[in-house]
């Protein structure tokens, strides 16, 4: 059974927004006339609060890619599900040959993934959080998987209705 995703996309306007850059990768192309050299970056977005975005952007000049990511990241935000700080439930997320895994942790334990995986995190505003990154190490695709797992995230309102019943009885049985 594939579950229907409730993305919830979030207009910028109003959010006091931090930015991270996750990569700069150097690119050559190379024609007739010798080497091209251009850069791509990829950025996350976040408010601390909830609200995260990514973006790839590709220039001339590390500042000109570093900033078309960042336009681009500031158009797809989402919101994603958060209880106490941490996560609502375990959850995976793919994407190509990148895998992650997302956990819930109890309060104390602070932010532990490593590279792409943190800057994502730490951009929505996750305080306690374990999670593991399985797979390829290509930042781009860490970045989707990531996201992916958090945009699969459901709260009780949302388990509620899928289930027909009410939120006290999702605890309660």
């Amino acid at each position: 059974m594939k579950l229907k995703l409730n993305i919830q996309h979030v207009r910028p306007s109003g959010l006091e927004l931090i930015e991270k850059v996750v990569s700069i990768q150097r690119v050559t192309k190379v024609t007739k006339g010798g080497r091209t050299f251009s850069f791509s970056a990829i950025v996350v977005v976040g408010d601390q609060n909830g609200v995260v975005g990514y973006g790839l952007g590709k220039g001339k000049e590390v500042t000109l890619a570093i900033t078309k990511a960042t336009d681009n990241a500031k158009k797809k935000l989402v919101r994603i599900p958060l209880v106490n700080g941490t996560i609502t439930h375990e959850q995976y997320g793919k994407y190509g040959g990148a895998k992650v895994f997302i956990r819930p942790a109890s309060s104390g334990t602070g932010v532990i993934a490593g590279g792409s995986m943190r800057s994502i995190i730490e951009a929505v505003g996750i305080k306690d959080i374990l999670a593991k990154s399985k797979g390829s190490t290509n930042p781009h695709n860490l970045v989707k998987a990531t996201i992916e797992a958090l945009v699969n995230l459901r709260d009780v309102n949302q388990v509620a209705s899928a289930r027909g019943i009410s939120v006290n009885k999702v605890f309660n049985g």
